[in-house]
């Protein structure tokens, strides 16, 4: 017979067996009452400071992270790799085909539904696809800039920034959550995958502390992509249709793609969230047909097969290169920054997929989020950044150059400009930036609501409201304060001390397996 978890006084953690049991609900009443209020004005406070006072809060916030870039990179480098290295050993290992719920559970969604769900996970793709590889083309970390060597570079430096190493964070927090929460019945939130170290005193202050934490940063993260991607929208409707790029457009935009997602959030994941997905992987995959059709299709082709190589070779020197004979200014500013970002989103990402993947094994959860939206995220880069860097290096090149360094929203919309069909592709690229958007303000708010509700993974409709229209009101705000640079400073100075949070998951995730190995051997 399967154990409860109970309360008891002491502090020594139980063994863990599967389907173990939720804690009273009067317990966890009073667990979740703290997080939702504390976060809830902790975030007014500092979104009405970033407002209010963005430009003594943006210099603070640089001296942080500069002083982290020069100090502590060496350790942002290090942990990424520790994250790899330990999902792949996990991936491969004895505890491989250990299932996320019950032994007989079957996955909650398709194979369709989940990739779709996954593949918007992870946005940006719009805004860099076309913005990073020219800007490394431009202006490589080392050598001269504008050549074919600095092209291909270029691709190798954006698949290295968007490649495993970001999907092997999120893994980290998705698979502790999953696994914890799924096959031993604990709360979906942060503070679970610490129960083989802390026992019932993950249900204290310390588990309290974790889950802010991870609110904090989710709706920072949110926020701030929200702010810039409608940026990128408002830039794309100045260039096609004169529409002036000024706050008041922008906050409008901000409220429409709110709207969206509140209304998606309240259908919930089956009917909201799920079928927005799967409306967007259905646009993204038309938009980059077109440009495979429309440019030289063979040679794109050959670049992806060109540029997977070329980041399979240098992957293990990129991974663990931190200048550390001749500090760069670039590692600070592009990849310790990746790194950063990818840390501070991996509480909102990894619940996310750790949500939408129950059932499915340890191995299959591994190798599919770390492949499948990653082999994606490498051919839309490759498609987009090669495209582009072709175009520059032509008779016809300079315009997407010159784009990227004096208005950096506008990048996609001048590329596709370069093309047939201009017009369709630019409204396409726009409603899939919104689509984009609203996946991702969505599903921040629904893993928000998760956490602050002590795991429940169907929590009230009024919460899922509260946190939806805060993303679009906080990113409304900082938007017009000016104040997204300081938020967004803030979230990757946040990434140092969630970092070391990740590596107690690490070892927490681990005992775990182990005291579940342990238990077998009991029983057999």
């Amino acid at each position: 017979m399967s154990a409860t978890i109970r309360v008891h006084s002491s502090d020594t953690p139980e063994p863990l067996q599967q389907n173990s049991g939720f804690l009273p609900d009067n317990i966890l009443h009073s667990v979740h009452r703290p997080v939702f209020f504390t976060s809830a004005g902790l975030i007014i406070a500092f979104s009405l400071y970033g407002g209010g006072f963005s430009e003594q809060a943006g210099a603070a916030f640089m001296v942080v992270q500069d002083w982290l870039v020069t100090h502590l990179g060496w350790f942002y480098t290090a942990v990424v790799a520790v994250f790899f290295l330990f999902i792949i050993f996990l991936a491969f290992s004895r505890f491989a085909h250990i299932r996320l719920g019950p032994d007989d559970a079957l996955p909650d969604y398709s194979y369709v539904s989940w990739i779709a769900m996954l593949f918007s996970a992870g946005i940006g793709l719009l805004f860099f696809g076309v913005a990073e590889p020219v800007t490394h083309f431009a202006q490589p970390p080392l050598g001269e800039g504008g050549t074919a060597d600095s092209a291909r570079s270029a691709m190798l430096y954006t698949y290295f920034h968007w490649g495993v190493q970001a999907w092997a964070t999120y893994i980290v927090v998705g698979l502790a959550l999953a696994y914890f929460a799924f096959r031993h019945n604990l709360p979906l939130t942060m503070r679970s995958a610490f129960y083989p170290l802390l026992g019932n005193r993950i249900y204290g202050p310390i588990g309290n502390t974790i889950d802010v934490f991870a609110v904090l940063a989710t709706m920072f993260g949110v926020a701030t992509s929200l702010g810039l991607g409608v940026t990128q929208v408002n830039a794309g409707l100045n260039y096609l249709f004169d529409i002036p790029v000024s706050a008041g457009v922008q906050i409008a935009l901000i409220a429409g793609i709110t709207g969206m997602a509140t209304v998606s959030v309240v259908a919930g994941l089956n009917h909201g969230i799920r079928r927005i997905s799967e409306l967007n992987m259905i646009l993204a995959l038309i938009l980059i047909s077109l440009v495979i059709v429309a440019g030289p299709t063979a040679s794109l082709l050959a670049g992806f097969v060109r540029d997977l190589g070329n980041y399979v070779s240098h992957f293990g020197q990129l991974t663990l290169n931190v200048y550390a004979d001749e500090p760069d200014d670039w590692l600070g500013d592009w990849t310790l920054f990746y790194w950063g970002w990818w840390i501070s989103w991996s509480p909102f990402v990894g619940m996310f997929v750790a949500r939408i993947s129950r059932g499915r094994t340890i191995r299959e959860f591994v190798l599919g989020v770390l492949l499948i939206p990653a082999g994606f995220t490498f051919f839309w880069l490759s498609i987009f950044g090669n495209s582009a860097l072709l175009i520059e290096l032509s008779e016809r090149g300079g315009e997407i150059t010159s784009a990227v360094t004096t208005e950096l929203p506008t990048a996609l919309f001048v590329f596709l400009e370069h093309l047939p069909l201009t017009s369709l592709a630019s409204l396409l690229a726009m409603v899939l930036i919104v689509t984009f958007f609203v996946t991702s303000s969505d599903s921040g708010s629904l893993v928000i609501d998760i956490i602050t509700s002590g795991g429940k993974e169907d929590p009230p409709k009024w919460q899922r409201i509260f946190w939806a229209v805060s993303e679009g009101v906080i990113a409304s705000v900082l938007l017009v304060a000016g104040g997204l640079g300081a938020l967004q400073t803030a979230a990757i100075s946040s990434a140092l001390p969630f970092a070391v949070i990740m590596l107690f998951m690490c070892y927490g995730l681990y005992k775990g397996l182990l005291g579940e190995e342990n238990l077998g051997h009991q029983r057999s």
